[in-house]
């Protein structure tokens, strides 16, 4: 914490006046028009969502130049640039456009209507990722009516696919990675307690890479009269019971040791002392084993595979011709899509057993903590809450942020939302956020982008 300390101290650059309520309410408004665009895979609705935000740029001033905005098959990706005073590296700020299915019958509200009630937004894609694009969109429109001219292009990137393929993250990724470093708009944030105080504010720098891997057996077959010893559901299952009961090697990184010392103090009891007693030595086994018994912490010490799917034979009377397993895993930073096959073919201990790598997985180390980008976090934040701590992330998930890190490009979630845990309904149902802070958080974009703008 020592470090992150350090990095903390002074900013440096000119004040900002405070979001107006007219801006507020155009970024309400911003909100709820997106969330009506019905972004889910298979829609075609993403490019209109982009000529939206595009007409919304040009409002402001942006010239058609500027924006560009390229269809990929159903879907499309948007950038828009903030054109700077120098010929240095742009800044690239990320989030995505596609949100993930929802069905109205399970919905209070239709998912794609916007609804205001009490102080909340309702509406699939509000939080994920609508809510901190349309925070960007309103910054980059603010900036370009106020002639703000940053040292460096400043470049707002929209994928059309992160919940899906992730191929226009992949296709933005190889265009701008001659960036200087990128700020995602759908990583860290901030966590609020049950009456609203804030607890701490995650700087996401690293995310553990998804990856699924089949395990599949396969037999002749035959009559289910006549039993054999090879039926490919029992040699399935014996695996499977390996790998459940298999654990990953534990590991730390910067990241991790950051996050489970603060996350020590809030958690409590037993499970905060070994949150703490691991950050200090990471050889504490008993102290690892102890966090991983959290769900949501078990992320944090090791990868972690888990059976998701399975699927076996072809008919009630036959023996089954094959059986198969899909294992789903969160690699840790640093450590390859490859290792992680190699080790399940090694648990697995059976060479019939046909261990796969499905898809396209890609694997990306973290990011090191730029003094710039925590300054400018930092005080924004502090802006808002006074002495809240700043903490290095590192998250269990995948964003767009995975591409551009494998590419040599430094990636932080700086997310302006502050949120209780009970209000996360991200990909869930009845998925809301509370606009009640929309003001402060329009006021952290600014403060972050002028900061970093100016360096």
């Amino acid at each position: 914490m020592a470090a992150v300390a350090t990095l903390m101290l002074g900013s440096g650059s000119a004040a900002f006046a405070k979001a107006s309520a007219a801006d507020v309410a155009a970024a309400k408004a911003l909100l709820m028009k997106g969330v009506g665009f019905r972004t889910v895979e298979g829609q075609g609705q993403v490019p209109a969502y982009a000529a939206y935000i595009a007409s919304v740029l040009k409002q402001a001033g942006y010239a058609d130049t500027d924006i560009e905005i390229t269809p990929m098959g159903e879907t499309a990706t948007l950038a828009a640039t903030l054109k700077g005073t120098t010929r240095g590296k742009p800044i690239v700020l990320l989030g995505h456009m596609d949100v993930v299915e929802a069905k109205a019958a399970d919905w209070t509200r239709d998912p794609f209507v916007a609804v205001e009630e009490n102080g909340y937004v309702f509406g699939r894609g509000s939080e994920d990722n609508k809510y901190d694009v349309t925070l960007m969109i309103a910054t980059m429109a603010k900036l370009k009516k106020e002639g703000f001219k940053p040292r460096r292009d400043i470049i707002l990137v929209l994928s059309g696919d992160e919940e899906t393929e992730m191929k226009t993250t992949a296709a933005l990724a190889e265009k701008y990675k001659g960036a200087e470093f990128a700020l995602n708009g759908d990583g860290g944030g901030g966590l609020l307690s049950e009456d609203g105080k804030p607890l701490f504010y995650g700087l996401q720098a690293g995310e553990k890479s998804y990856a699924d891997y089949q395990i599949a057996f396969t037999d002749p077959g035959g009559h289910s009269s006549a039993p054999t010893t090879t039926n490919p559901v029992y040699r399935l299952a014996k695996a499977l019971d390996r790998v459940g009961g298999y654990h990953f090697p534990n590991q730390i990184n910067e990241l991790t040791k950051a996050s489970l010392t603060a996350a020590s103090t809030q958690v409590g009891g037993e499970v905060g002392a070994a949150m703490a007693r691991y950050a200090r030595n990471p050889n504490d086994a008993a102290a690892a084993d102890l966090i991983a018994t959290r769900p949501e912490y078990v992320g944090q010490v090791r990868t972690t595979c888990v059976a998701t799917m399975v699927n076996a034979g072809h008919a009630q009377n036959a023996l089954p011709q094959s059986a198969t397993a899909n294992i789903n895993c969160r690699i840790f930073p640093g450590v390859s899509v490859e290792a992680i096959q190699a080790k399940l073919t090694e648990v697995v201990a059976d060479a019939t057993a046909k261990v796969t790598v499905l898809g396209d997985p890609l694997a990306s180390d973290a990011s090191p903590l730029r003094k710039d980008v925590v300054a400018a976090v930092t005080k924004a934040v502090n802006a808002r809450y006074p002495g809240l701590t700043i903490t290095p992330s590192m998250s269990a998930g995948a964003t767009d942020s995975l591409y551009f890190r494998a590419l040599g490009v430094p990636s932080y979630g700086v997310s302006s939302l502050f949120a209780r845990s009970e209000d996360s309904f991200a990909h869930g149902l009845n998925e809301r956020v509370d606009i009640r802070t929309l003001g402060a958080a329009l006021d952290q974009w600014e403060s972050v982008l002028r900061d970093i703008g100016s360096q």
